[in-house]
């Protein structure tokens, strides 16, 4: 994981944004460390995030075949419906949608995880085999956007300790983590299996 500092920071688009869970304000960012590589990511802003308690945020890595093809090997579609839903039912909240796909890797680097997962790799040892760390994800940019909203404090939708660990790094406090537990079923049981024992997550 790299938490290197975000040093340039970018609001390229905002536009209203209705959706099936409500009404949102769609956003564009752009940043990265000064002469390094750009990273973009989209946020959906509900209600005003003032006051208290402080507002739920999620930060959810982009994740095309769950996200979008509804695949049942991850949990990510599952989160970022429940995230969704209970921003929702608050009435306010964030949540930061970040550019990268498998843990970092990439799209098709995933796919290629995915054979080497039929072969009887887990997630962790498929990754290292294609000579890439566990996670390469970095999570600077968001701690970049929580302080353009100006966010003191966040209950954060995550059973991730590095996540929690990136928002306090970016001056943030987490007053709460707050569980994002999809449903275990056959098909993930193995994945959801590998990120509590061998990457720490809180399941």
């Amino acid at each position: 994981m790299n938490n290197s500092l975000m040093q340039r920071l970018r609001k390229v688009a905002e536009a209203e944004f209705p959706t099936q869970f409500g009404l949102f304000r769609i956003y564009g960012f752009e940043g990265g460390p000064e002469g390094g590589p750009v990273e973009e990511a989209v946020v959906l802003k509900m209600g005003d995030l003032s006051g208290d308690p402080a507002p739920l945020v999620r930060i959810h890595s982009e994740c095309l075949t769950g996200d979008v093809f509804h695949s049942l090997r991850c949990d990510c579609r599952a989160q970022l419906e429940i995230a969704l839903k209970r921003i929702a039912e608050d009435g306010r909240g964030l949540l930061i949608y970040e550019h990268q796909e498998g843990r970092g890797i990439g799209l098709l680097n995933k796919l290629r995880a995915y054979e080497l997962q039929d072969q009887g790799a887990d997630t962790v040892e498929a990754n290292e085999r294609l000579g890439f760390d566990s996670d390469l994800r970095s999570y600077a940019l968001p701690g970049a956007i929580l302080q353009y909203f100006e966010l003191k404090g966040v209950r954060l939708l995550s059973n991730n300790p590095q996540k929690v660990e990136a928002v306090e790094s970016a001056g943030v406090r987490v007053s709460e983590r707050v569980p994002c537990v999809a449903d275990v079923l056959e098909s993930r049981e193995a994945y959801l299996r590998t990120k509590r024992e061998r990457m720490g997550h809180l399941l």
